[in-house]
């Protein structure tokens, strides 16, 4: 008999969860309130609904959106 392939939801790690603080430089690009690293409501339509995409996906779904 085959083995089947189990499939489980990964669990976001909390760290990723943490506010981070922005430098100087990033600053004047997102803001200087601290942020979190998880892709949030204002970005789902970017990401085409998704919660989170890799840094190869995020890269073509962002293009899309440039002119």
């Amino acid at each position: 008999m085959p083995k089947t392939k189990k499939t489980s939801k990964r669990k976001p790690n909390p760290a990723f969860m943490k506010p981070v603080q922005p430098d100087d430089k990033l600053a004047a690009v997102v803001g200087s309130t601290p942020l979190s690293r998880p892709a949030d409501d204002a970005l789902r339509p970017v990401f085409n609904g998704k919660s989170q995409v890799s840094m190869f996906e995020m890269t073509k779904l962002v293009s899309k959106h440039l002119k």
